[in-house]
């Protein structure tokens, strides 16, 4: 077996400060949008077993307790000590957050106070548009105060991140949208802006993907299981404009999205969130990106969001399944144990301290420079 150091978490959210009842903390477990149908339960999915194979020891408790031992256990300790508990047990040393979520959650300063670990913020570029919008009164007012909400971002963020640019096809044209083309959007947007609409137009999330871009920081783009080869062509724009992508949440088309890290040098892979998903098959989804991608491509990501539980599964399954695939590359003797335990050192943080800036011992600031808005397609 293969030791996997402490990992950089890529992409996560933070953790709730609430008290959760069964009901809530069920449909938090689950992907589904709502509880669990009648007679059933989140607990009898892969992420349930495995929160409760490596949850329970660090609350005190046996592996695999009874959920509603658990839960009793979990509403003892309360949220803060709950989370400061698993958050320090999870194998976490820096956590990069997606803080772009309506929900409560903790913030990077806090989730790293509570795991004992580093921190750094991902910016999502619509909820930033949105409280742009806001404070602005016309479009050119919007244009102006966007590109210095965008620059401060890029002063201390460590990425972009856009939750729906991979849902929108018009938005991944390969090309940046004209002047002309932006006002429009913009103006059509600003007053339903007032009665709280979201950034959906497609022109308006082009533009800011290519400011993004722009700024030299890594794009992370969810893919949300959709089909990553149509980003192919967006990819191609963007190569050489100085910002890398990364594809989120490839799973089920993970050895696709493993494919563009292989064709695209700006193009990198998460890895993390499958082996969650799968369970005991965690091992063989994770060969099937490491038998394409480069593996200075490829990234540990839990994904996870509300739940502490799932920082800590998400994390455990990572490496246990880490281990076992290089593990037994090196038993077959394909591979010798240096170069495993060098492979998975990349894997679990060096390509993340790498591409997004970090120091050997922690965040650092970016290493990129703001460019000129690369004229694609």
């Amino acid at each position: 077996m293969i030791d996997t150091p402490t990992l950089v978490d890529q992409h996560c959210h933070g953790v709730l400060r609430t008290e959760l009842g069964l009901g809530t903390f069920e449909a938090r477990l689950g992907q589904a949008p709502g509880p669990p149908a009648s007679g059933t339960t989140f607990f009898d999915t892969q992420t349930g077993f495995a929160v409760r194979r490596w949850c329970p020891p660090l609350l005190g408790l046996e592996p695999h307790c009874p959920p509603a031992h658990y839960l009793a256990r979990r509403r003892e300790l309360g949220p803060p000590e709950v989370g400061r508990r698993l958050l320090r047990g999870s194998g976490i040393g820096v956590y990069l957050v997606d803080t772009g979520l309506p929900d409560d959650l903790t913030g990077p300063s806090e989730i790293a106070s509570a795991g004992a670990a580093e921190a750094r913020e991902i910016v999502r570029l619509e909820p930033l548009a949105e409280q742009v919008a806001d404070t602005s009164g016309t479009v050119e007012a919007f244009l102006v105060n966007l590109a210095d909400a965008m620059h401060t971002a890029a002063s201390s963020a460590v990425a972009f991140t856009s939750a729906t640019a991979a849902g929108l096809g018009p938005a991944l044209i390969p090309a940046p949208p004209g002047p002309g083309e932006v006002r429009g959007a913009i103006g059509r947007w600003l007053p339903g802006r007032r009665a709280g609409s979201p950034v959906t137009d497609p022109v308006l999330v082009r533009h800011l993907l290519w400011i993004a871009i722009a700024s030299g920081l890594p794009l992370q783009l969810p893919l949300g299981g959709r089909d990553p080869m149509a980003l192919a062509e967006f990819a191609a724009a963007t190569a050489g404009c100085g910002s890398d992508l990364v594809l989120l949440h490839g799973y089920p088309h993970h050895r696709r999205t493993a494919h563009l890290a292989s064709v695209f040098p700006h193009v990198y892979a998460d890895l993390g969130t499958a082996p969650v998903h799968v369970g005991s098959r965690a091992a063989a989804v994770l060969a099937e990106s490491l038998e394409v991608a480069p593996l200075g491509k490829l990234l540990y990501a839990s994904g996870a969001r509300g739940l502490p539980e799932l920082h800590v599964v998400a994390a455990r399954v990572f490496a246990a399944a880490l281990s076992q695939v290089l593990g037994g590359w090196v038993s077959d003797g394909s591979w010798s144990r240096a170069d495993a335990d060098r492979v998975a050192g990349m894997i679990a943080a060096g390509n993340a301290r790498r591409l997004y800036g970090l120091t050997a011992s922690g965040p650092g600031a970016p290493t990129r420079s703001p460019r000129a808005v690369c004229r694609g397609g």
